[in-house]
């Protein structure tokens, strides 16, 4: 994994004015699960605000394929059709299905009927273990289960890039390892590229290829490496304390 997808330069951003990365620059590789962790105010959702779009850093560059995001409207577009998003909640949509659900950025981004658009979405759902719940109302089935639709509908236009905001919260451990199992799926049958927020020490051990870690005083990164290899290696007290805190903690 060597090519590059998303670069960010230099990258300074935060909140009404008050700075909570300063000066940060990261890569990430076409087809790799990268995980963002560190202590509660370190930026990890922050920047992934940055690199999906939502927000615009005070400075430095956010590249998507070489191309700077926040170039021109025309460059935001296309970057956004190239990538998905999971919300902590799913964000499902209670007056629709699932499957309806799963089509809305199909009616919004292509010209598909009806029929079309059913398929594609069925087709996600698969990939997702949820096609028998297609029917179903999202308020009416599990916390797991809407994270997987959620999932589906992020997948739903093929993006070259997954962007999840801690996928486990509020999921049990077996619920939570078998999202990761799904979650890893993707990565390894379709070539997705991942980029993941979790504090959650068996996620970050089971489907992690690379870890960043944030840190709030800092304001930037600390620690880049394979998660074992920075539970077992690391010199940084933060890092040996973030990975070696007790299961759940």
């Amino acid at each position: 994994m060597t090519e590059k997808i998303i670069q960010i330069e230099s990258l300074t951003g935060g909140y009404d004015g008050s700075v909570v990365l300063q000066n940060v620059s990261m890569d990430v590789f076409k087809g790799e699960v990268l995980v963002i962790v560190g202590r509660s105010g370190c930026g990890k959702s922050t920047i992934t605000r940055y690199m999906v779009g939502l927000q615009k850093p005070y400075s430095g560059r956010i590249l998507f394929d070489g191309i700077d995001i926040w170039s021109s409207s025309k460059a935001l577009d296309s970057a956004r059709r190239r990538w998905g998003v999971l919300f902590q909640s799913g964000a499902l949509l209670g007056n629709y299905t699932v499957i309806e659900n799963v089509m809305l950025p199909l009616k919004e981004f292509t010209n598909l009927n009806r029929v079309e658009m059913m398929d594609v979405a069925l087709s996600k759902l698969e990939v997702v273990g949820m096609e028998h719940a297609a029917f179903e109302n999202p308020l009416e089935i599990s916390g797991g289960m809407q994270k997987r639709a959620g999932l589906a509908r992020a997948m739903v236009l093929d993006p070259e890039v997954l962007f999840f905001d801690e996928p486990s919260a509020g999921l049990d451990p077996v619920t939570s390892a078998e999202l990761d199992e799904t979650i890893l799926s993707v990565n390894r049958s379709l070539g997705t590229t991942l980029v993941i927020v979790t504090h959650e020490l068996p996620s970050i051990f089971a489907i992690s290829d690379r870890v960043i870690m944030l840190d709030p005083d800092e304001q930037g990164i600390i620690a880049t490496g394979s998660a074992r290899d920075l539970a077992d290696n690391s010199e940084d007290p933060r890092v040996r304390a973030f990975f070696g805190r007790k299961i759940g903690e």
